[in-house]
């Protein structure tokens, strides 16, 4: 990438010379901007990025306690092939995690401040891909969306929507069953808990009223210790990254957050 607009050669220059050696093809980077720097070597060596004092973000709540990320960002131009060479004016983001030391680097073509896209916006994108990989992560561990041994596409894509098809049901019970303020505390329902409770109903469904009923209140007794489980150690998690960002002088209720908004009651 390059933090300046590098300069294209449309064409050969008149006053050029002829000299020997393979033969230049135009359009081409000039010279002295043909060779562009790595995203790390940027944020580490560019007055653009060591100049720039980082900002404090609160990024996202999680049963863990909430998340705070250095934020810098530039405008840049990213590398292309083709006749372009040089891609439209974009946006290079460097986070790092204030307490496990982890660098992200995020490029977007959006810049802040135009089209009404604010650098809240970004980040929110940006880091919003977690909540997909952990989707793929459950579907592949609870409704066994890696388990497929078949032959052909048709065979394939069937066992993909029934596997889709399973991760929406059950994401539509735990929306339902568990309110949005659970979800910090550690008691929002699981995937696996939601899949368990499904297995229950099917295996007891044909038995007698007194043996399912049985069933129902076995596995009832035990997702309630497992959320109870869970909910206590949310609580200490939370506790101990809360004591950990305030030694380092960081209050989250007190710096910018790109937490969504939360729709009004």
């Amino acid at each position: 990438m390059w933090l300046a607009p590098p300069n294209v050669l449309r064409q050969r220059p008149r006053n050029r010379g002829k000299k020997g050696g393979r033969r230049t093809k135009y359009p081409c980077l000039a010279r002295r901007d043909a060779r562009p720097c790595e995203v790390q070597n940027l944020a580490r060596y560019s007055p653009g990025f060591t100049e720039q004092k980082a900002q404090q973000y609160r990024i996202k709540d999680t049963c863990h306690g909430p998340e705070v990320w250095e934020i810098k960002w530039h405008t840049c131009w990213r590398k292309t092939h083709g006749d372009r060479l040089v891609s439209r004016q974009g946006t290079l983001i460097v986070a790092r995690n204030v307490l496990t030391g982890e660098t992200k680097y995020f490029f977007s073509n959006r810049v802040p401040g135009r089209n009404g896209w604010t650098l809240r916006d970004l980040l929110r994108v940006a880091f919003g891909r977690w909540q997909v990989e952990a989707c793929f992560r459950e579907a592949k561990e609870e409704l066994g969306w890696d388990h497929f041994e078949c032959r052909g596409w048709r065979c394939i894509h069937r066992h993909l929507y029934v596997t889709i098809l399973s991760g929406l049901f059950c994401a539509r019970v735990r929306q339902q069953l568990s309110p949005s303020n659970l979800v910090t505390s550690g008691e929002l329902l699981t995937m696996e808990q939601v899949r368990r409770a499904a297995d229950v109903f099917l295996a007891a469904i044909d038995l007698p009223p007194q043996h399912s009923r049985q069933i129902y209140e076995a596995e009832l007794e035990r997702q309630r210790y497992h959320q109870r489980r869970n909910a206590a150690a949310a609580r200490s998690h939370r506790k101990t990254r809360l004591q950990q960002l305030h030694h380092l002088g960081i209050d989250p209720d007190q710096i910018k957050s790109a937490l969504p908004k939360q729709p009004p009651c």
